[in-house]
């Protein structure tokens, strides 16, 4: 009999806490098993596969690369069990499901929003879950399941995305401005030069993130690079607290910039930046429930909602057909 046949939903669980620990003592007590029960179970699971999970040290257990790519799936399969069991348990009290959505600072103010408000109204009794961080944090935790849906700054193909079964589509085009408080001493200004830009600290999105990297692009096309000081956060709210009290200079998606300029929070600064980034959304291919399809649908007319919203805003192409990494 294949060995995954043999494996037992506590089995996870094991393999999850000896990683965790790097000690079968430890895992033995907090699983409430034996400790020769946890090293024959391992050893068995070792055996069936052929390949070595850990290595033994003094210290304790480490896993292997073979160990750490098994992990890779059991948390992925731990996370789906997780969205599965909330799932259930919306649907047993008398909600329609439950839909986990992380998003980028570039979405947070924007589109999201307007979907969620969409979903509620079409699913009065979902259960809706927001997580906003950076890209980078994201994509791992859609990987693993803790999140549905990621919508973000379109990150670039390459060995994080490969073979794990996600599909992307893009939502929109949008450019970089440049943003600073009412109050800030370029706010009034009709025109705003390097020189002026560079007198002033600057609040950047963290590096590796995609909204990062369409600003150093743009920089660097305009003849530029980035200042050797700057603040660096991946909260769209932190990042206006901080113009609201200094004067920095902040950075925001033109989408954010003009929906922060409507509300007044912030200004957006003359200055001309060329390029635009992408913003997709991602979800696992293997996903199907109503309310997270359904949210999916809610999200791309909220796009274009947007779109037809802003006439003066720069033309963005439609939506790319669905690709899968």
């Amino acid at each position: 009999m294949d060995w995954t046949y043999r494996l037992r939903l506590r089995h996870l669980q094991f393999l999850l806490s000896i990683a965790q620990t790097g000690n079968l003592s430890q895992s033995a007590q907090a699983l409430h098993t034996t400790q020769p029960a946890l090293s024959k179970w391992l050893k068995d699971l070792e055996a069936d596969i052929g390949l070595p999970l850990f290595e033994r040290h003094a210290r304790g257990l480490r896993l292997t690369p073979y160990g750490q790519a098994l992990l890779g799936h059991t948390q992925r399969i731990a996370g789906h069990l997780d969205s599965v069991r909330e799932d259930m348990r919306a649907l047993r009290d008398g909600g329609s499901g439950r839909v986990v959505v992380g998003t980028s600072g570039v979405t947070a103010t924007g589109i999201v929003p307007l979907a969620i408000t969409r979903l509620i109204e079409q699913l009065p009794r979902v259960q809706v879950r927001l997580a906003e961080s950076a890209m980078n944090q994201l994509i791992p935790q859609l990987l693993q399941g803790e999140l549905d849906i990621v919508v973000g700054r379109a990150m670039p193909a390459g060995t994080l995305l490969a073979g794990h079964g996600l599909h992307a589509e893009m939502l929109y085009r949008d450019s970089v401005n440049f943003i600073a408080s009412l109050r800030h001493p370029l706010a009034r200004r009709k025109t705003v030069d390097w020189d002026s830009l560079f007198a002033y600290p600057w609040i950047v999105w963290p590096e590796g993130t995609p909204i990062r990297q369409a600003l150093e692009a743009a920089l660097v096309s305009a003849g530029h690079s980035l200042p050797r000081y700057c603040v660096e956060s991946n909260s769209a709210l932190l990042n206006l607290a901080l113009l609201a009290h200094s004067e920095l200079i902040g950075i925001a998606s033109h989408r954010a910039a003009r929906h922060f300029a409507s509300l007044k929070l912030a200004r957006i600064l003359p200055v001309a930046l060329n390029g635009f980034g992408e913003v997709s959304m991602y979800w696992r291919t293997d996903e199907n429930r109503r309310a997270v399809t359904l949210a999916l649908d809610c999200l791309r007319a909220a796009s274009r909602e947007q779109d037809d919203a802003q006439p003066g805003a720069p033309q963005h192409s439609p939506p790319a057909p669905t690709s899968e990494f």
